[in-house]
């Protein structure tokens, strides 16, 4: 009966639809979709009031359940032997130990008494003692040259009237990243070894990334209290994230070779991870402890908001002060103490791959640590030298030289002779692109938005990622955020875009012209490592507060990836493919923009997942300069200490960058699909 009726046999797969059928739907999907979005943003208002404002009546109460949970921390948290803030205090505790012995050693020296009546018993290194220590450092990873740089970085800091600021950030790094270090390794080795514990972990890590710091200091100066302690903790929560990744990465990385001989040997667990995987991967982590230390250093500035001082307190104060040769001092100081621990952690981390040169010979402990006791005999001498000649203990003030006047002048005379064309240029691009952009982003309804970013997610990959975008979407609509979040993807967005229409062309003039990259190079490493705040200082002093300002600083800070991408995805094409090009009669012009640009595309996107975190980073920190948007938002938590209000803020920018990040990751990917 089956054979001669087929409709009634079972169907075991579906029929396979016809491809030209699938290509139309697909190509008639997004125009259909975007028509319908249009028609519904313009008529729907009528009919459906809730799509285009959130019914206060529905939203989730976010800010309040956290700030609840804070204080039941605070007051009634206990775990039997101890209470939530006895547990905060101990951290505290442990770190404030090693924080106060760094800092007597760089920079108040042995104390007696507290607060203003402590007298120094013994003083600090002196400045000529931790020049010629950093040199031998220097010539102990990388050689004479090594040397030489470390000590020029150092030396800029003492010239420049910099030193006792710097020491006061150096004790907070010296602190902080051993602390990250540790704690991120050993997360990462237990992500590594149960698979669970990295599902768990893995989320955890893009939140501790992709949440704004302003969100972090919130909870952090709730639990912690206002001083140089809470500031590490919070540069451990944004600096602690790489280590844990890259260990995670660096244990699955080791050869199998290496894991069946410790086996073989019959080594034990603790045996196998500590002095077989460990060693074998240890120049892949000192690349995590670079990423440690240079994010640390990147915090000193927003940590000095509660209690950290130093060069972060200096250039936050500079910028209240609109003092902008004060605050570029203090902000080229951060870049030279970040190009001299980034230039020895790298040269670490180039010696941990190389083989040990082997034992000095001799018996004696100078034989043995050469180095060691080099540093033991130069602190001696410098500290009695320093007793005898107190210009050799703390650089005189005579002999320091300042910039700050000059650079403050030179922002002057541009105010005086070019004011008429700025305030033109800024009142062009203000009324004639940010307002009618900011106005049509506040237009649109939330409803529309997050379905057309689940069909992106969709169309992109699958159901998981619709899922994902659309619930995060969804969120910052039911926590009462949307109106907000709007501001911010309207900054972040133009912002995006005026740095890729800088970043693309200069990254591919760059590409084709190798004496322009090392320039170009030079100009960027220096704009990455320069602190966010420092630009805000020349941009408020051209242009006053507003969004026009907070524009040009983030496109100044997100440009550099977009620069950075352009030029790797450049330089991956494989030459083969060019030549053959060539071969067939393509013109150079061809070859770019049919071939190379093509083949970098996934890369150039990669570049704009960069660039955008850059800018929603940077986003928060505008909040300074009067822009109305989710970060003015975590600021105002944080002058207030409401911890839901910030938390729930910082959330609603996590999940814009997740959004971004995922789709255009899976964009990228697509595309790399399609190339090869």
């Amino acid at each position: 009966m089956s054979a001669s009726f087929p409709f009634l046999q079972p169907v075991s797969e579906p029929i396979p639809e016809n491809p030209s059928i699938a290509t139309a739907r697909a190509r008639w999907l997004w125009p259909a979709a975007l028509a319908a979005f249009v028609l519904f943003w313009q008529f729907g208002d009528g009919l459906a009031k809730w799509a285009f404002s959130y019914p206060r009546a529905f939203e989730i109460p976010a800010a309040r359940w956290i700030g609840k949970a804070t204080k039941w921390l605070l007051d009634e948290a206990s775990f039997g032997l101890f209470t939530f803030t006895d547990l905060t205090r101990f951290v505290a505790q442990i770190i404030d130990l090693p924080y106060r012995v760094a800092l007597g050693l760089l920079s108040t020296g042995l104390l007696s008494g507290q607060g203003s009546s402590a007298v120094q018993q013994v003083p600090p290194l002196s400045w000529l003692a931790v020049l010629a220590i950093v040199a031998l450092i220097g010539h102990h990873a990388g050689g004479v040259r090594l040397a030489a740089l470390v000590t020029a970085c150092f030396g800029f800091l003492v010239l420049f009237g910099q030193w006792t600021s710097a020491m006061v950030t150096l004790a907070s790094i010296v602190v902080a990243v051993p602390i990250g270090v540790v704690v991120g390794l050993l997360l990462g080795l237990a992500a590594w070894r149960w698979p669970v514990f990295e599902r768990v972990l893995v989320p955890v890590l893009d939140l501790m990334q992709t949440i704004p710091v302003f969100a972090y200091l919130v909870p952090v100066l709730v639990f912690f209290g206002f001083g140089p302690t809470s500031a590490i903790v919070a540069t451990l929560i944004y600096a602690l994230p790489p280590m844990a990744r890259v260990t995670i990465l660096a244990m699955r990385s080791v050869p199998s070779e290496i894991r069946d001989l410790g086996n073989m040997v019959g080594c034990s667990r603790r045996q196998m991870t500590w002095k077989i995987m460990v060693p074998s991967a240890k120049d892949s982590l000192m690349v995590g402890v670079n990423q440690v230390i240079m994010l640390s250093l990147n915090m000193v500035i927003i940590a000095s908001m509660i209690g950290a001082g130093g060069l972060g307190f200096d250039v936050l104060a500079a910028l209240r002060r609109l003092d902008i040769g004060a605050g570029l001092e203090a902000g080229l100081a951060i870049v030279a103490l970040a190009v001299a621990l980034d230039r020895l952690s790298q040269a670490y981390a180039e010696k941990a791959g190389k083989p040990a040169a082997g034992i000095p010979a001799g018996n004696g402990f100078v034989s043995r640590h050469p180095y060691l006791a080099a540093a033991l005999a130069i602190i001696v001498v410098t500290f009695i030298a320093g007793l005898a000649v107190p210009a050799l203990q703390s650089f005189p003030e005579a002999w320091q030289v300042s910039t700050g006047t000059f650079w403050s002048e030179v922002v002057r005379w541009i105010n005086i002779n070019f004011f008429d064309a700025l305030e033109a240029i800024r009142n062009v691009i203000l009324l004639n692109l940010l307002v009618p952009l900011k106005r049509l982003l506040a237009d649109l309804p939330w409803a529309g938005v997050v379905a057309l970013l689940a069909l992106a997610g969709y169309r992109l990959g699958g159901l998981r990622l619709a899922l994902l975008v659309g619930v995060l979407a969804f969120l910052i609509a039911a926590t009462g955020q949307w109106e907000k979040a709007t501001v911010t993807v309207y900054l972040c967005g133009v912002s995006v875009v005026f740095a890729c229409l800088i970043g693309v062309p200069l990254g591919i003039l760059a590409a084709e012209r190798d004496r322009l990259w090392r320039w170009l190079q030079l100009v960027i490493d220096t704009l990455q490592t320069l602190p966010s705040f420092v630009y805000l200082m020349p941009v408020v002093m051209l242009f006053r507060v507003g969004d026009f300002t907070a524009m040009i600083a983030v496109v100044a800070y997100a440009v550099v990836p977009a620069i950075r991408y352009t030029v790797l995805g450049l330089h991956r094409v494989d030459p083969r493919v060019v030549e053959a090009g060539r071969a067939m009669g393509c013109t150079p012009r061809q070859i770019l923009t049919k071939i190379k640009l093509k083949l970098a595309l996934p890369e150039i996107l990669l570049g704009l997942n960069q660039t955008i975190m850059f800018a929603l980073s940077m986003l928060v920190i505008t909040a300074l300069v009067g822009t109305r948007d989710l970060g003015q938002e975590v600021y105002i938590a944080l002058t207030k200490a409401d911890t839901g209000r910030g938390i729930v803020a910082g959330l609603s920018i996590a999940f814009i960058a997740i959004i971004a990040d995922r789709l255009i990751s899976a964009g990228a990917n697509r595309i790399r699909e399609r190339v090869s």
